[in-house]
């Protein structure tokens, strides 16, 4: 049976996310203060950010605050929630954040009411009360917990931080602090793989403490965004050693946005990034992490929707290869190249350009993707000049001295670009920049360079066999004959 945080950690991969979207409409943050404002708040927050949400966090207090209404206001979100899911054909879990906490028969009233009535897939809850208390809601290996560990709020630490008459197991031999106790008990009581924590991101030095008592537990951090959190520090501090195993609650910030679906969008590639560069080093001959990127996340799908073939194949340069990136498939892959889109949004954001420039005829599906989710106008050199109408050479409105950047499938030897670079500049306008989702490492970013243009690929030939041999998807001897290939 398939355990809450199995089905997390699929969702996790599927949207190559670790942000928890919170939806608490407080009234008094709400345009309008009423209960139908407070609905359309949450329901065009979900419809805005589902794409880029790991998981939803609904606060209880906020609906109940609302009377009958609200209760029933807070099941139509989880239902809303549910139909996000199955549109992106992906289960988005909702934790319903409740911080509860009583004796064992009532605890049993109040998971049925989390799980039966309201159909949230976790829930937030008190440790003072002990296992007791606590095993009503994890009984069923479907659902989750979230213990609440070391909590943002200022007045935890005269609470969590009392140092108990125990040694911590650490060279420093200090007394263990209360928190760091509950973090060891939350880790005995996860005998069925759905119990996890709440750490505040704000509380880097506890998060770095908890994730030592309890390395494989997933954490729940609230506190980024008004409370002014870290992003780097409490990721360095809090992820797994396979990259994984947080998740970052972000609320006023995406309800307040102008645009929460940018917002969020952006705020999915920042942590994206940064749980690439704040994966803990991993030992020698360890696994790499399961999704340390955005990139990562698609590439067991390109493999196995034959956007990635392996045999003996004869590139465009004249070489053959034992790998072939068929890219043009993602077409027939809607969600897959929407995906594939979003991977090249943290790069892009980094240069400076006026238009995209796709290259026919892979890219030209990419190129549209990525236009239509970053809102930026596109444009594509002709492979032929038409003899005909306008007679034009590059597509699409362009002005001349207008910077563009170019965007392809692979970039092997960079001739295609080349072709592509003497068209656009000679219609006046200024390239000085290339991205491509995988450089098969063949001198295309010497040879690009040569003409002034810098290549950024969102992924590697040899990071990408290094992924799917460490997931046994390729054998050692093909990943040998791929790598002894390369310049």
């Amino acid at each position: 049976m398939e355990t809450f945080f199995s089905f997390l950690e699929k969702r996790v991969l599927d949207c190559s996310s670790l942000l928890c979207v919170g939806l608490d409409p407080h009234l008094a943050d709400l345009p309008e203060p009423t209960l139908e404002g407070a609905r359309r708040s949450c329901l065009r927050l979900i419809e805005q950010t589902a794409r880029y949400a790991a998981a939803f966090k609904v606060n209880a207090a906020f609906f109940e605050a609302l009377g009958p209404a609200g209760w029933a206001l807070l099941r139509e979100v989880v239902v809303a929630v549910q139909a996000q899911s199955d549109r992106l054909g992906s289960r988005i879990p909702v934790i319903l954040d409740a911080k509860r906490g009583d004796i064992a028969s009532t605890a049993e009233a109040y998971a049925s009411s989390a799980f039966k009535t309201l159909g949230v897939d976790a829930i937030t809850l008190s440790p003072y009360l002990g296992q007791d208390a606590i095993e009503p809601f994890i009984v069923n290996r479907e659902k989750g917990a979230f213990i609440l560990c070391r909590t943002s709020n200022p007045g935890s630490a005269a609470i969590q931080e009392l140092p108990l008459a125990i040694e911590a197991p650490t060279i420093t031999r200090e007394p263990l602090r209360l928190y760091e106790h509950i973090a060891g008990l939350a880790s005995s009581w996860n005998t069925r793989g759905n119990v996890g924590l709440v750490v505040g991101a704000t509380q880097p030095e506890a998060l770095a403490r908890v994730r030592a008592m309890a390395p494989k537990l997933w954490i729940l951090a609230p506190g980024v965004g008004a409370q002014g959190a870290d992003l780097q520090q409490a990721l360095a501090a809090g992820l797994r050693s396979d990259g994984m195993g947080m998740l970052i609650a972000v609320s006023r910030s995406l309800a307040r946005a102008a645009d929460p679906s940018r917002a969020a969008a952006e705020l999915r590639d920042e942590l994206a990034n940064l749980q690439h560069e704040s994966s803990p080093a991993r030992p020698a001959g360890s696994r790499p992490p399961r999704a340390p990127s955005a990139s990562l996340a698609l590439a067991d799908d390109l493999l196995a929707s034959g956007c990635v073939q392996l045999g003996k194949f004869t590139l465009k340069s004249g070489k053959t290869s034992p790998i072939y990136f068929d890219l043009r498939r993602l077409a027939s892959h809607p969600r897959l190249l929407a995906r594939a889109a979003e991977a090249y949004l943290p790069l892009l954001r980094r240069l400076r350009f006026a238009r995209l420039a796709g290259l026919p005829y892979a890219a030209l599906p990419i190129a549209t993707a990525i236009a239509l989710q970053g809102d930026w106008p596109m444009v594509y050199p002709r492979r032929e000049a038409k003899d005909y109408g306008t007679r034009a050479a590059i597509e699409g409105e362009h002005h001349a001295g207008e910077q563009v950047v170019i965007i392809d499938d692979v970039a092997t030897t960079g001739g295609a670009k080349i072709e592509a670079l003497e068209k656009l500049r000679a219609a006046g306008l200024v390239v000085t920049d290339a991205v491509v989702l995988i450089d098969r490492e063949g001198g295309a970013h010497d040879t690009l360079r040569e003409r002034g243009v810098e290549l950024h690929a969102v992924m590697r030939l040899r990071d990408l066999v290094a992924h799917w041999q460490a997931r046994g998807a390729v054998t050692e001897h093909q990943a040998r004959d791929i790598l002894s290939a390369l310049p």
